[in-house]
């Protein structure tokens, strides 16, 4: 079996008024997300890239936890194309009301999407650079495996 198509990145946000403590209690929160037994990381390591195409190899999730306000306008949702490594990053920015204060199915319902959302704005980057890279494939493969994993 091939390498997967998606990784996943955790940074919290560099907020001066959160101690060393608290911005690893939020990291430590979100972690199970990813990483955990059901957490993004492990539910999507069946999608290898060799069932896309040639062109992108690694699609990295990157989550920005409760980014400062300069760091969030920094944070662009799509990444530059990098030819060489033949990846992409993408961010979703975490924050208290679109993720903490929610309840775990609305948890669930804002990761898929915006995971979702960022696959469409992956697919006009593809479309525009002329890659070898099947996202209506990727896309329907992402939403089937996260229906059969959380509904």
């Amino acid at each position: 079996m091939g390498k997967n198509i998606f990784g996943c990145f955790l940074k919290v946000g560099f907020d001066p008024s959160l101690d060393e403590q608290a911005a690893m209690q939020l990291a430590k929160k979100f972690h199970p997300y990813l990483w955990g037994d059901t957490g993004i990381n492990s539910i999507l390591k069946g999608l290898v890239f060799e069932d896309y195409g040639k062109d992108i190899e690694l699609i990295l999730l990157q989550f920005h936890i409760k980014p400062t306000l300069e760091e969030e306008f920094r944070i662009k949702q799509i990444e530059y194309y990098r030819k060489s490594e033949k990846s992409i990053g993408v961010s979703v920015i975490i924050n208290d009301n679109n993720f903490f204060f929610l309840n775990e199915d609305g948890r669930m319902a804002f990761l898929k999407k915006e995971i979702s959302n960022r696959i469409e704005l992956l697919w006009e980057v593809v479309k525009k650079k002329k890659l070898d890279t099947d996202m209506p494939r990727l896309k329907q493969d992402f939403l089937r495996i996260w229906e059969e994993c959380f509904t």
